[in-house]
């Protein structure tokens, strides 16, 4: 039945959102298309085991070469989103039914990509009592069975019309990493973020760590969605105050022109000074350039975050 939907039924709120000129990206975050044997090879194994990716739906810029590495981040519940995010390219509609088979084909494309560390998320399913976190618990015991040592990171929906007991079960699957995105400063969630609430996402982040304190966390944010510096330095602010271990920041860019207008293109330099700031308030972990994205050099990443932690515990 997927075949049969057309644009204007799968994303009915973009259709009356005026059109905003896309500018011309500045050469530090231009990419090249993906060409690559290894990037074929991963395309051809998600398609082999019917997995969607958030790399493709979110037109990710550096898809080419995490790809070419055979590291994808899968997307769960399907690629209809029941939220429409006004910086989000995935399409927004009625979601189809939770293919119970799916954690088990998450797991085979694991196990045959030969991941060290894979990167779960999915779409929001608000149209699900628990948003679906018992998918989630499912998948990460799934991949869990069948690659043992692969470290597992799931990037997750905020479940904000569940009960909040419905976290539990996630963070019982015991993910090396728990992340959720803030996106954005909040005074920008009304234009930028408007199905979610800037304060239940900080709580939902810092009732992992009241959970499970072993658990990393991890959150990001877009700049370039006309956020001052001071803005930005709050939200720093806040996840510490929520206990995140890990910071990424990125540069925001516009999919289409239905979608929100680029305030700006943030400089290299202006990302460096927010990585130092970032460090100075003592997160174990701060990615923060034009191309990052949550997903992007996860791995390596980890291995850091893991290691920064066990200095910190040596020092203590």
């Amino acid at each position: 039945m997927r075949d049969l939907k057309i644009p204007s039924q799968r994303h009915p709120e973009k259709a009356h959102r005026p059109d905003n000129a896309q500018p011309k990206k500045p050469e530090w975050i231009r990419v090249k298309a993906p060409t690559s044997e290894g990037y074929r090879e991963t395309h051809k194994i998600m398609r082999d085991h019917g997995l969607v990716t958030v790399c493709e739906e979110a037109g990710c810029p550096n898809v080419g070469e995490c790809w070419s590495q055979g590291h994808a981040t899968m997307m769960i519940m399907g690629d209809i989103c029941t939220r429409g995010c006004s910086f989000c390219n995935i399409a927004t509609g009625r979601p189809d039914a939770l293919d119970v088979f799916e954690p088990g084909r998450v797991a085979d494309a694991v196990q045959k990509l030969g991941l060290n560390h894979v990167v779960i998320t999915s779409v929001d399913r608000d149209d699900l009592e628990d948003g679906g976190a018992e998918h989630f618990a499912q998948t990460i015991r799934a991949v869990r069975h069948r690659s043992p040592t692969t470290t597992i990171e799931i990037l997750t929906p905020d479940f904000l019309k569940c009960d909040p007991s419905v976290l539990e079960a996630v963070v019982a699957a015991k993910p090396d990493v728990f992340n959720h995105n803030l996106e954005t400063v909040p005074g920008q969630y009304p234009t930028v973020r408007p199905g979610a609430r800037y304060f239940h996402s900080l709580r939902l982040l810092q009732r992992v760590k009241e959970i499970d304190p072993t658990i990393f966390t991890k959150s990001g944010i877009m700049v370039g969605l006309g956020e001052t510096n001071e803005q930005v330095r709050q939200v720093m602010d806040d996840m510490r105050a929520a206990d995140v271990d890990f910071l990424t920041i990125g540069q925001y860019l516009q999919p289409t022109p239905k979608h929100h207008a680029v305030d700006r293109f943030v400089t290299p330099e202006e990302f460096a000074a927010y990585e130092k700031a970032a460090w100075a308030k003592n997160f174990l972990m701060v990615s923060a350039t034009p191309l990052t994205r949550s997903s992007y050099h996860a791995g390596d990443d980890f291995a850091r975050l893991r290691e920064n932690r066990l200095k910190k515990l040596a020092e203590a």
